[in-house]
């Protein structure tokens, strides 16, 4: 195609909605509330279902709500009056000796279709009812002579609005289809076309709004998902291929000193998946490009014992490291821990958090500036633009979905490139993981460290409340401590829901009457938050009475006891992120929900977290049952919604198409002129959000 003609072409296709045949100016505004605007849109509106009726079937093969297709011959036309001016026409079609009833609503028109001893094929879903099969609404096609039924059609059922029906929508994507979809380009080279077994860009628009058949319905909708898939892994292949040419860092070897004297400072030895995780974060930190590495570990796996490691690593070499928090409370347990397990080394640790006051600001970026802090901890604070980070070899974050791309970017803004590693305790499932994070090498730790006891969990009933609470002070008077989980800070009455503070006095009351309680919660000062938890790992607290705001950074071995209230409103890797804190040590943990689990994804939700304790399974099973929408924000990273495909059901496309985005990238495939056109959808779908440099 000439240059002049695909020019032309993409003016066409992008002509005002109203000017599509069959649209005009009152059926435009409707359409636009879809976000339908042009031509080109219609096109690529994909259907949200379809109705098949391609199946013939004799009747007693029929099942509810199936659709299917039935052919038969009309043996009485009947048409009543309800008595309120409506109709209802029915239709009794025989098939042999069986019969089957169609009736139509308010359409005495359809009158006109039928005549007694005609053969005709209906459409639609049938229902069973006073001992006979129905159709209501069903599509008609008469036979006219001896022409023998093929079944009925594939319909595509469309995202509607209030006001616009099928029928609209249906006619005004034919005649985009008749009269637009001869002018789309194809972003493919034929020989890849065929490689992969993709349908062509005209018939794949064609047979994924009217397809003649299931297996080209099937292919149409491959074609779709697959270049949807590929074009954002070639997006996020391309980041990282640029981050990796454009980038410089300072390599970070480790030699036998150096690892002696970071392991002499651990009082343990590190677990097989710890040390293959050094392994390769390890190699990332010897190269003179950035590592981009996603750690991920279940809890109480020793995640951070490995990121210790490696910004120890970058200290032996005479940088800085950043370790940021999503909030301050796990910024400052962080610090904690390095203070802790560095005390005989000369390590500097500086803590840089939103509450300090303005001179302990002041001083601690001094001191940054200055080159007299090696290990800096922080939340948010980290990312502001007056901080001199000038020694900056390796950032270190964790949460990493808790933060959004544009948080990541600004944090590399302030060192020159440094080494990014992203931790998570909330292990993800393997397709999002691709999505969200495909730029990051991965490292997993599923395995904890050994000692660690086992954690019982149950299901609370209300009528057990009495034995559970007896079963907890039993445990309290033993010496241990435990946890006691409310959703809320405040009560509320049109949710039913108990707030922290209401459960604090009804415990401190009642059931834990004789034990030593504190109340923690987001609303508190810092300060204030600093002194409870501080009581509380002293054992000076028996019983934190808290919000969710324990989910991570809370570390207190002791601590083997923790009751979750209204279990139905966290989520399942919130729920397994705070049972978490009973795993801490020695003894085993319990812990018992309870929830009224209302719906059935509700009670399947809860019923999984009660009887698995890996964090990857549950991350899994939590996904299959809510979908990636719900766990992951994609505008949270940048990234736009899929119109098409689903990480869910496309698991297996989306390895597919991975495996190929990196061929085409680290391959040098996608710099040819065949594949021009695909560099400039990436461009277009993604530059903007994933910062690429131009890739067309």
């Amino acid at each position: 195609m000439s240059e002049n003609a695909r020019q032309d072409a993409l003016q066409r296709l992008a002509t005002p909605i109203q000017f599509v045949k069959g649209v005009g100016p009152h059926l435009a505004p409707l359409l636009e509330r879809l976000e339908l605007r042009t031509a080109s849109d219609l096109l690529f509106c994909f259907p949200r279902d379809y109705h098949d009726a391609s199946r013939l079937l004799a009747i007693p093969e029929l099942r509810e709500d199936e659709p299917a297709s039935v052919c038969g011959v009309v043996e009485e036309i009947d048409v009543q009056n309800t008595g309120t001016g409506k109709s209802l026409l029915g239709v009794l079609i025989r098939q042999d000796r069986w019969h089957l009833r169609a009736l139509w609503f308010n359409q005495p028109y359809m009158r006109e279709r039928f005549r007694r001893g005609g053969r005709v094929l209906l459409s639609g879903t049938p229902r069973f009812n006073g001992g006979r099969w129905e159709m209501v609404h069903p599509r008609v096609e008469p036979l006219e002579g001896d022409r023998e039924p093929t079944g009925g059609s594939i319909l595509a059922l469309y995202p509607l609005t209030e006001g616009l029906k099928q029928s609209h929508l249906r006619r005004a994507i034919r005649a985009a289809v008749d009269g637009y979809a001869g002018l789309l380009e194809e972003v493919f080279p034929a020989a890849y076309l065929d490689a992969h077994g993709l349908l062509p860009i005209h018939a794949a628009v064609t047979e994924i709004h009217a397809p003649r058949d299931t297996s080209n319905l099937e292919r149409a909708r491959r074609r779709f998902i697959y270049q949807e898939l590929l074009i954002l892994q070639l997006a996020l292949a391309l980041r990282k291929q640029q981050r990796s040419v454009r980038s410089q860092t300072p390599p970070l070897p480790v030699n036998a000193k150096i690892d002696a004297r970071i392991r002499r400072l651990f009082p343990f030895e590190l677990t097989p998946a710890q040390q293959q995780a050094l392994q390769e974060i390890t190699a990332d930190l010897a190269r003179p490009t950035p590592m981009n590495r996603l750690l991920q570990g279940d809890v109480g796996s020793g995640k951070t014992v490995v990121a210790e490691y490696a910004m120890l690593l970058a200290v032996a070499h005479g940088f800085q490291a950043a370790l940021m928090a999503p909030t301050e409370i796990l910024a400052r347990q962080h610090a904690a821990t390095l203070q802790r397990d560095l005390r005989e080394s000369r390590v500097r640790i500086r803590l840089l958090t939103g509450s300090l006051s303005a001179a302990q600001r002041r001083q601690t970026l001094e001191q940054i500036a200055a080159g007299d802090a090696d290990l800096i901890v922080g939340t948010h604070a980290l990312l502001q633009e007056s901080i001199d980070l000038a020694k900056l070899a390796l950032v270190v974050i964790d949460e990493q979905h808790k933060f959004g791309v544009n948080q990541r970017a600004a944090l590399r803004r302030v060192g020159a490139d440094p080494h990014y590693l992203v931790m998570t305790a909330t292990p993800i499932p393997r397709t999002i993981s691709m999505t969200l994070f495909g730029d990051l090498d991965v490292s997993l730790l599923r395995e904890g460290p050994p000692g660690r006891a086992a954690v019982h969990t149950y299901l609370g009933l209300e009528s057990e409340r009495g034995r559970w609470w007896e079963f907890f002070r039993k445990k309290l008077r033993e010496g241990r401590q435990g946890y006691v989980i409310a959703p809320h800070v405040e009560s509320s009455e049109d949710e039913s829901v108990t707030g922290v503070r209401q459960t604090f006095e009804a415990l401190a009351q009642g059931e834990l009457a004789d034990f030593r309680l504190a109340l923690l919660h987001g609303r508190l000062g810092a300060d204030e938050k600093e002194a409870v938890m501080g009581d509380f790992q002293r054992g000076k607290t028996q019983v934190l009475v808290a919000t969710s705001i324990v989910e991570v950074g809370i570390d207190v071995p002791n601590a083997t006891l923790m009751t979750i209230e209204d279990g139905e409103r966290f989520g399942l890797a919130q729920l397994h992120q705070m049972r978490g804190r009973v795993s801490r040590g020695m003894h085993p943990g319990f812990v018992c929900v309870f929830a009224e689990g209302k719906t059935e994804q509700s009670r399947q939700r809860l019923e999984a977290f009660s009887k698995l304790n890996d964090g990857f399974e549950l991350a899994e099973t939590d996904f299959r049952l809510r979908g990636p929408g719900s766990l992951f924000s994609f505008q949270q990273h940048g990234l736009a919604p899929f119109r098409i495909a689903d990480l869910v059901r496309d698991g297996d496309v989306l390895a597919e198409a991975r495996h190929d985005a990196q061929t085409l990238v680290f391959g040098g495939l996608l710099a040819q002129p065949e594949f021009v056109r695909l560099r400039q959808m990436v461009n277009r779908r993604y530059g903007q959000a994933l910062e690429l440099a131009d890739a067309g």
